[in-house]
């Protein structure tokens, strides 16, 4: 489903990402661990369609998105990818219901009865008119959850999503994250520093000054 053949990026000078090479199946969760700076964020932003590689294509479903041009990718984003972020970049001024209805607003689809059903799939049916503010960490990052799955996206892109929790908090969003995800066979991306969060995916590759290995 994910090719990515030679993929380099640099920054100035640095270079993030230097020649990766990776092919990942539709359904398959991956995990990439990495100290802080080993280039795994710049990774999922590249397969996420955030970033464009320097050097080297990325293919998704046979189509080579390196190649996309602007509204081509945000289109991409769009429709095929869900993002779970670590600071759960939820908008503070409108409801746990809200939030979660922005990917379907984006692409024209106004379903309440899908939103309280993602509501309620990841445990806050009496929080649906909560501001974010109002929540625990955990709730948070169950709304982000939500919130990138409701479009049906293809492929979820998760960037250190327990990293802002607890070790019980983070275990239990896992888990909900895992179960989530095999329910709908979605392919997971899965950034982490932490060993305990990464025994979650399927898969687990390093990535270390640019370089990705199992």
């Amino acid at each position: 489903m994910i090719r990515l053949i030679d993929v380099e990026k640099h920054y100035g000078e640095t270079r993030v990402l230097a020649g990766i090479n990776l092919e990942v199946g539709k359904g398959d969760f991956i995990s990439i661990m990495g100290s802080s700076g080993s280039g795994k964020s710049t990774l999922l932003n590249l397969i996420g369609g955030m970033d464009r590689p320097d050097k080297g294509k990325i293919f998704v479903n046979e189509e080579d998105i390196s190649s996309y041009n602007d509204d081509s990718l945000t289109i991409y984003r769009r429709e095929k990818i869900g993002f779970i972020f670590q600071f759960f970049n939820l908008l503070p001024n409108i409801t746990v219901f809200e939030n979660i209805q922005i990917p379907l607003l984006l692409k024209g689809i106004t379903d309440v009865v899908r939103v309280k059903e993602y509501v309620r799939l990841v445990g806050l049916t009496d929080k649906e008119r909560t501001y974010p503010f109002q929540l625990s960490g955990g709730q948070q990052q169950r709304v982000a959850i939500a919130r990138a799955l409701i479009h049906d996206p293809d492929i979820i892109l998760a960037d250190e999503p327990t990293g802002s929790l607890d070790s019980q908090t983070g275990n239990i969003i896992m888990e909900l994250i895992t179960n989530l995800v095999e329910e709908t066979k979605k392919t997971v991306f899965l950034v982490t520093h932490d060993q305990s969060i990464a025994r979650f995916a399927h898969k687990l590759f390093k990535i270390k000054d640019g370089a990705i290995f199992p």
